[in-house]
């Protein structure tokens, strides 16, 4: 009788359909988060980015390593506890009855959760599908498009290489022509990036490849004014936008593109194996599907989602962190991110034979930075940087950059990042 009710109960909290996610936020922090909102209401965000005291706060909701500071969230980011505990909430209960629970219950949440993610990206919820990365949201794209032998797609070789490997196999399959930009960056002159891709167009491309920030180093490209370019000659736009959603302050339908893929474990602070498809909803139908649907020729979003049995759990959980995101705010986190990048590169770019390979322009680059010392390479300057000081980065040794991307996060406070600062020092001068 006991068991009977409990599971009643649970029926009862979820018959309404995502009734469970309102009460998944910790009580303790969301009364410590509204505080914090509440006390530094009246700050600009570029006032509030110096205010250790605020994202003290945001970093006392997250369960942290206390051995090992974490500079690599451009990887893949920790989710707060909030949406620790969202999934192990729902994974509970999915758990108790799989296949009534989860299909019957939880899958509903899906809707809402589609509405929330398109709010926050700016677009109509039917132009977005629930994904698991970035990496298979965009190769819904590369490998739906229908591209015949000859057309040709635009990209660069600092482009993500999941995308370049994907590209490739289109090329090999069915014979479409790549076309390889190849750019030396950090670059801040946008003018010069357009021009770039103008001058590859011709009467037989159909798609630019347009990563919003470039993994590697930082470099923010300017992509409205080259989905502009690209529209103006009939030529449609699929951007990577893994670096730059809940990272930048930005709407998708702002940046005009036709298509966009993302991660969400990244900087959302999702769980891990989250990601967001949105597709222009007027290209939805001629875009095949990556895994089989009923109808691959729908103009229904959801024929991207036809995954199969996956965790819904990590599914659901997804709202949680859009919820701690809208927290902080994305104009806030984009401040933020900015100016703990400034804090430690500024501090440390004028020691001897240190440079940063990321330009400190908000135009040109937010959270994620690229730091080289002339006499190590990239791979011995990250070993350094762990074994002698447990900072946690990751050696870039591709192509034409080199050095050790450094990516702090709201959870990273300024005294953290003096220790960087001190291990570059005595890195630098050794």
């Amino acid at each position: 009788m006991n068991n009977r009710r409990h599971f009643i109960k649970h029926l009862s909290v979820l018959s309404a359909g995502g009734a469970l996610a309102e009460t998944l936020l910790l009580p303790e922090i969301q009364r410590s988060l509204d505080r914090n909102n509440d006390r530094f209401a009246s700050y600009s965000p570029l006032e509030l980015a110096r205010e250790e005291d605020f994202w003290q706060t945001i970093k006392d909701a997250y369960q942290l390593s206390p051995d090992i500071m974490n500079l690599n969230n451009g990887g893949v980011c920790p989710h707060p506890l909030v949406v620790e505990e969202a999934m192990i909430k729902y994974h509970r209960f999915s758990n108790e009855i799989p296949s009534f629970n989860m299909w019957r219950k939880v899958d509903k949440n899906r809707e809402p959760l589609r509405q929330k993610l398109a709010e926050l990206a700016g677009c109509n919820a039917e132009e977005i599908a629930i994904q698991r990365n970035a990496s298979e949201a965009l190769e819904t794209v590369i490998f739906g498009l229908p591209l015949k032998k000859g057309d040709e797609v635009i990209l660069t070789k600092q482009d993500y290489p999941n995308m370049m490997n994907a590209w490739k196999q289109r090329e090999k399959r069915d014979g479409i022509v790549l076309k390889w930009l190849d750019f030396d960056f950090p670059i801040e002159n946008e003018k010069t990036i357009v021009d770039t891709y103008a001058q590859a167009i011709t009467k037989k491309t159909k798609l630019l490849h347009v990563t919003h920030v470039i993994n590697w180093m930082g470099q923010i490209m300017p992509v409205k004014p080259i989905v502009e370019l690209a529209h103006n000659r009939k030529i449609e736009v699929l951007v990577d936008g893994a670096h730059s959603f809940a990272h930048l302050d930005y709407s998708i339908h702002d940046l005009g593109c036709d298509y966009f893929g993302t991660s969400l474990h990244k900087w959302l602070g999702a769980p891990f194996g989250t990601g967001m498809l949105f597709v222009k909803k007027d290209k939805i139908q001629k875009l095949y599907p990556l895994l089989a649907a009923p109808n691959p020729r729908s103009k229904d979003i959801r024929k991207f989602e036809h995954l199969g049995t996956r965790s819904f759990a990590i599914e659901q959980a997804i709202e949680q962190a859009i919820e701690f995101h809208l927290k902080i705010g994305s104009e806030r986190k984009q401040a933020r991110l900015h100016h703990l990048t400034r804090y430690w590169a500024t501090a440390v770019h004028t020691l001897p034979g240190v440079h940063i390979g990321t330009s400190l322009d908000p135009r040109y680059s937010c959270g994620i930075a690229l730091l080289q010392i002339d006499h190590l390479k990239p791979v011995a300057l990250a070993q350094s940087l762990f074994k002698n000081y447990k900072i946690h980065a990751v050696a870039m040794d591709y192509h034409n950059i080199h050095g050790v991307r450094i990516t702090p996060n709201v959870y990273t406070l300024e005294k953290e990042l003096d220790y960087l600062i001190q291990a570059i020092s005595e890195i630098s001068t050794t």
